[in-house]
């Protein structure tokens, strides 16, 4: 299959969405003057411009298309070419109520935003279908086209009857019969067992707490029929041209798909990334999303979306800081894009987004957005050509899946203060100020390429997972895992003793006697450091080590960490400081170090092949030891064993 390498020949691709119906023709050749000037190569037409391009149903109006496809190449700018079914016209909702979404109360979702689909929708699926066919057949051989961009940020729920019937239609494929359902969704409690198929509905609003296992499966359904949607609009564009990559864009982090199983089904990888110039572990933020792109992409990919300055969907919008765009784009480069992208290219004056920033923000050419912009492009071109021929990787894993998420988010659970995703978070935050660059993985992914491999927390996992993780140990891999691991099987049932036997005899877990977790401001005092969030009544077998002690309180003297060999076993939260030194101190056992020594704080250092990026995310001047001499790919200038690096500065060093 093709792969993003093929669009960027070569380049980083640079540019982002360009919504030039929003505008009078007049300012598409200002618009196409500044992208030169900008060194934009790169733009994504059509992504929601359904009503514009089918008018009324089964008319097609391309000729404004037409010449901005024609436009876009007579100017040397390539396009990315979406297909705008995020945002289906008014007229079909109004002619199609089947094709609308219902939520969980029953009440529709109606036009007049954007998403308003039901996935599961044949009527809705058809006019996709057919909308696809046309561009692919009209613009497949057009020489601006470079990618194809399907959909838009897939992420809508529907609990219609219509997405009832499809998702007993897919129980049946899962379970295939009624008794091994009612099996796997341990349906003997609350009276709650099924005879008929027909009983079945999506898990719509109830009294009280509604199946675990029916609402984790209603979220692999919806992944699935998501994924539905873009495999049948792929396979369209694919046939077409089949020497162009595909792709379709991952919010980051987000809880509805199954972003592994997609990944897998994209030639492209690429991702939407908006953290928040106020944040102070923005950066971190943005270097998990990318790590874990880089790693579902198994090489480069493709950053979409993000902000030239502020958004406008945060209750207080800040703007980005001189210097920072540029900082957090050099940052996704470091870590392995060949893309950077925005939305969008000029700001909206009218509509619900005309306060969220464009490369060309209402300020215009002058203003300081533009300007960065501009010196940005520029210094991306000049990059281009080591960059893109140069690969991330990492001696460290950290395990995620979206099955667990999901089973370990249920209603009625031990805290709901315990939140995946700011688990994983944290350890990576300890990775990352540790300088100590990550993978991620699949529990079920081959994991002998580590020297490390860590667990934040999978409540969740299959016996295959499991199975793994004693594989890679047993050949001489070192796992750290976090509290609520293991805790279940695949269909959320609990597993004997409240861990999975086999890793609770990888860590030397005699009996897990009781789960201790913690309210907001308690903590548990344990050797050399305090726990947050969660804590647990242990008790050890003979052949593994107490690492560290809870002190005081029930738990005294029971282990807080605990170690069997080259498995480790972290019972709470350590605070941030605390956390960082363990892993630090981990990993050097493995062999594993940072890629600099000495780096000053607030300072990244990202290796992509002989490259070495150094990003400043601090304000104040500070003195980098690099030692040997370097040729700075920014700026052209030599370095000699140091460098020193303004507020928010960056460097692209080659040997």
């Amino acid at each position: 299959m093709p792969n993003l390498g093929d669009a960027t020949r070569g380049r980083i691709l640079y540019g982002g969405d360009y919504n030039p119906e929003q505008w009078p023709e007049e300012t598409w050749l200002e618009d196409v003057r500044l992208m030169k000037d900008a060194g934009v190569n790169s733009v994504t037409l059509g992504v929601f411009s359904w009503a514009k391009l089918e008018p009324r149903p089964g008319e097609r109006d391309f000729g404004w298309l037409d010449r901005l496809m024609d436009l876009m190449h007579e100017n040397g700018i390539g396009v990315v070419l979406a297909t705008p079914t995020a945002s289906p016209p008014p007229w079909m909702g109004h002619l199609h109520p089947d094709t609308l979404p219902v939520d969980q109360d029953g009440r529709t979702e109606w036009w007049g935003g954007r998403q308003h689909f039901s996935h599961s929708s044949a009527t809705y699926r058809r006019y996709a279908a057919a909308i696809t066919e046309d561009l692919a057949a009209r613009y497949g051989s057009h020489p601006a086209l470079t990618l194809w961009h399907i959909n838009n940020e897939y992420c809508t729920y529907d609990w219609s009857d219509e997405a009832a019937a499809r998702f007993r239609r897919w129980l049946r494929d899962r379970y295939g019969t009624l008794d091994t359902l009612n099996t796997a969704w341990g349906t003997a409690f609350w009276s709650q067992g099924y005879g008929d198929w027909a009983e079945i509905h999506t898990p719509r609003h109830a009294h009280y707490l509604k199946n675990p296992t029916q609402v984790l499966d209603f979220k692999r359904f919806t992944s699935d029929m998501l994924l539905e949607c873009y495999t049948a609009e792929r396979d369209i564009v694919r046939r077409a041209t089949p020497h162009l990559p595909v792709t379709t864009n991952f919010m980051p982090l987000w809880v509805g798909q199954d972003a592994w199983r997609w990944a897998e089904e994209e030639d492209v990888v690429s991702v939407d990334l908006y953290p928040d110039p106020r944040d102070p572990l923005g950066a971190q933020q943005g270097a998990l999303v990318q790590d874990m792109t880089r790693s579902q992409a198994r090489g480069p990919w493709m950053l979409m979306e993000q902000a030239a300055g502020p958004v406008n969907w945060r209750g207080v919008n800040h703007p980005k800081p001189q210097g920072l765009n540029r900082l957090w784009s050099l940052q996704a480069v470091a870590r392995g894009a060949d893309a950077v992208c925005y939305f969008q290219w000029r700001q909206s004056r009218q509509g619900a987004e005309k306060f969220h920033s464009g490369m060309v923000s209402h300020a215009g050419e002058q203003g300081r957005t533009y300007q960065e912009v501009k010196q940005l492009g520029a210094e991306l071109a000049r990059i281009s050509e080591e960059v893109t021929d140069s690969h991330s990787g990492s001696d460290i894993a950290v395990l995620h899946d979206w099955h667990a998420w999901w089973a370990g988010a249920q209603d009625g659970r031990p805290s709901t203060r315990v939140d995946h995703p700011d688990l994983l978070s944290a350890w990576h935050r300890a990775l990352w100020e540790a300088h100590l660059t990550t993978d991620f993985a699949h529990p079920e992914h081959d994991l002998g390429a580590y020297r490390l491999v860590v667990v934040p927390q999978l409540y969740a996992l299959t016996d295959a997972a499991v199975d793994n993780l004693l594989a890679y140990v047993r050949g001489g891999g070192t796992v750290v895992c976090g509290f609520l691991t293991g805790v279940a099987d695949e269909d959320d049932r609990v597993r004997p003793g409240g861990m999975d036997p086999r890793l609770r005899d990888l860590f030397g877990i005699r009996t897990l006697h009781e789960w201790w977790p913690l309210d907001e401001g308690e903590h548990v005092e344990c050797d050399g450091f305090r726990g947050t969030l969660w804590s647990e009544e242990i008790e050890k077998t003979e052949d593994a080590e107490t690492e560290a002690a809870y002190k005081g309180g029930e738990l005294d003297g029971l282990p807080a960490v605990l170690r069997k060999g080259r498995a480790w076993y972290v019972s709470t939260l350590p605070e941030p400081e605390a956390m960082r030194e363990l892993l630090a101190r981990i990993a050097a056992g493995t062999g594993v170090r940072p890629v600099l020594d000495g780096l000053p704080d607030r300072v990244e250092a990202v290796r992509r092949g002989d490259l070495l990026f150094l990003l400043h995310h601090g304000r104040e001047s500070v003195t980098v030891e690099v030692p040997g001499t370097h040729r700075d790919l920014l700026t052209g200038a030599t370095v000699t064993d140091e460098i020193t690096l303004g507020r928010y500065g960056a460097a692209v060093l080659k040997p």
